[in-house]
């Protein structure tokens, strides 16, 4: 953990603002987690995976913004939580501004890497949930699978990276994560 991040201490959305520039960190109903910079194959897949859908929405002639992190997520109106999904598909641009996304991603991947898995799998799963994300997906390069969480249908699916994964919120794709 970061010198200048005290465990059990409460932080807000201005500590995170605060830190030194280039430090990576996310805030989870007030605590703060670092992250580790990504690795080639995460950076790999959070290309392909963007191209992907980008080139989906563009051929579809859809309005949805595809952002990859560094970008942030306020979920919730306040100050104790605020993401950097590895990719975030919003489909109402008006929550979009110069800072983040407020509210609610459509989708949200997130790629994850040996420290971030409790995280990833749990606490922002129903961070996600509870905040109204509609697919949430999280890619496991160490087990080349993906585990699906369609929210609206409640649906939990697993696919390995050489099956065609669907989206379940838009019509007619589906993702080879080895492609």
């Amino acid at each position: 953990m970061d010198a200048a991040i005290e465990e059990g201490k409460f932080y807000t959305i201005e500590d995170i603002y605060a830190l030194p520039d280039g430090t990576r960190a996310e805030l989870i109903d007030g605590q703060i987690y670092s992250m580790a910079p990504p690795s080639w194959t995460h950076q790999r897949i959070s290309m392909n995976l963007s191209n992907a859908i980008s080139s989906y929405i563009k051929n579809m002639q859809g309005d949805c913004q595809v952002l990859a992190a560094p970008f942030a997520v306020f979920l919730n109106d306040d100050d104790e939580t605020y993401l950097e999904p590895d990719i975030s598909i919003i489909c109402d641009v008006s929550k979009l501004d110069e800072k983040g996304c407020h509210g609610a991603p459509d989708w949200v991947i997130e790629i994850v890497s040996p420290s971030s898995k409790p995280r990833d799998y749990i606490k922002k799963m129903l961070l996600y949930h509870n905040a109204g994300v509609r697919e949430y997906w999280i890619v496991d390069p160490e087990k080349n699978m993906v585990s699906v969480y369609g929210f609206e249908a409640d649906l939990v699916e697993q696919y390995h990276f050489s099956e065609a994964v669907p989206v379940e919120i838009f019509e007619n794709l589906s993702i080879k994560v080895e492609d």
